[in-house]
Order: structure tokens, then C-alpha cells, then sequence
């Protein structure tokens, strides 16, 4: 029964929901009774909370994933640059690390001036859609490469990479560089530019970006800034270490 609990939960993981009793047993597979009662018992202890016919996480989940000690002290230890990086840019910033194949988001930053991203705290993407991931996926090692070019490649935009030799080439830029890429890959009319943060060796344990409107997207003036913050926060973990 636990195993069919966190299904009902993983569910959440692509957008939040909120959703309807039928939308989670399709989810899920499960037959509509089970997650009705499964659901009921979540509501019960916090981990869901109803609102009329939808459920949505409830705030038991939220109190638990602040306190994930890897988590926590990453983005604590971040949030300095972070904040230095936004008032250098006064552009959206983001903070995020990997777990297999995707982009988990510990920090966004923004001004007035919301973009409409697909990234939100706690939500994941593909590596290969977006920035951050690109330059996690570069500093990873040459056998996660290898496992993502051997897969589907997600596709979020037209503008999206789906084909495996072209993300090879702007991967390998990446490790020469130490900054990643994306345009309109994510997002349309949202281009972006990444870095990414080491804590010791040569893998990196985060990475760090500013996604900006297409039409305000000049690389060499925000190239200095996304670097600064990185080495910046690098230096702090590894004296850490």
C-alpha cells in the first residue's frame, strides 16, 4: 500500500496539479475506489488537502522537503550569489541540482517582471532542455552522457535539441567553456545561461543560471556575472569540504 501511496503522490511531480479523483486513478493506474481511499488517508495526515472535487500536495510535504539535509545546505549556501547575481542582472535566476536524468530546482529568484517558465522550486525538467541542465550534464561524466544521447530527447519548444549529435556538440562546448546555452529550449521568447558549481572534483554538484526574455538575451554581457556567482559559491563548498 505504500508503494501505491507514493504513485499517488508521484503524480504531483510534472506540474503540481491540482487534479480529480478519475485524473489520479489514470495516473496511476489504480482503480478509481483504491484512490479514493488512499487519497483519504493522505488528506488525513497533511501529506494531500482537498478542495472540493481536486486534490492538491498538502503542506506536510513542503515542511519534510525543507528539511532534506543535502538540499538545505546547498541552496542555503547558494542563496548569497544567487541574490548577488540577480542585482547584478536583475534578470530570473535559478538554483538546481541533478537526480538522474532531470533538473530538480532548489532556488528561483525573480523581480516584477515574471517570465512565464515551466521551472518552479521543487519541479523538475529535462537536462536537455534547459541551461542548468546542460551544464550539470556536462560535468557529470562521459557515461550519463552517453545514457541521455541514447534516449528520446524531451521536447518542450520547437526550439527544443532532439537531436543527439547537436546536444554532443553544445555539451562538449559546455566542458571547454564552463557555461551552458539554451535558447527558447524551455520556453519560447526565454533564453538562458548557466554555470555550473563544484564542491570538490570534477563533478559538478549544482548549477546556477539567469533565463531572460529572447529579446534582452546578450550572452557576453551575462556570461562575467552567471561565472562570478558560480566560482563564487564553488570556493564556499569546497572550504566547506
Amino acid at each position: 500500500m505504500l508503494d501505491k501511496a507514493v504513485s499517488v503522490l508521484d503524480c504531483f511531480l510534472e506540474i503540481g496539479g491540482p487534479y480529480r479523483l478519475m485524473e489520479l486513478a489514470r495516473r496511476t493506474g489504480l482503480t478509481k475506489t483504491t484512490v479514493h481511499r488512499l487519497s483519504a488517508d493522505l488528506v488525513r495526515l497533511g501529506l494531500l488537502e482537498r478542495s472540493g472535487e481536486t486534490y492538491h500536495l498538502g503542506g506536510k510535504l513542503f515542511e519534510l522537503g525543507t528539511l532534506v539535509p543535502r538540499r538545505l545546505d546547498l541552496r542555503e549556501a547558494a542563496l548569497p550569489f544567487l541574490q548577488d547575481l540577480f542585482e547584478a542582472t536583475r534578470e530570473t535566476v535559478h538554483f538546481g541540482i541533478r537526480e538522474n536524468h532531470e533538473v530538480v530546482y532548489l532556488e528561483r529568484i525573480h523581480g516584477h517582471d515574471v517570465l512565464r517558465l515551466p521551472s518552479r522550486v521543487g519541479g523538475r525538467l529535462p537536462l536537455s532542455c534547459t541551461a542548468v541542465g546542460k551544464a550539470l550534464l556536462a560535468f557529470a561524466g562521459p557515461e550519463l552522457l552517453d545514457e541521455v544521447l541514447q534516449t528520446p530527447l524531451s521536447c518542450l519548444t520547437p526550439h527544443s535539441l532532439t537531436d543527439p549529435a547537436r546536444l554532443r556538440v553544445e555539451i562538449e562546448q559546455a566542458q571547454v567553456s564552463g557555461l551552458a546555452y539554451e535558447t527558447q529550449e524551455a520556453a519560447l521568447d526565454v533564453s538562458c545561461i548557466a554555470a555550473p558549481v563544484f564542491a570538490g572534483g570534477g563533478t559538478a554538484v549544482a548549477a546556477l543560471s539567469v533565463a531572460v526574455p529572447a529579446a534582452r538575451y546578450h550572452p557576453a554581457r551575462l556570461a562575467p556575472a552567471v561565472r562570478t556567482a558560480a566560482l563564487g559559491l564553488s570556493r564556499v563548498l569546497r572550504s566547506a569540504t
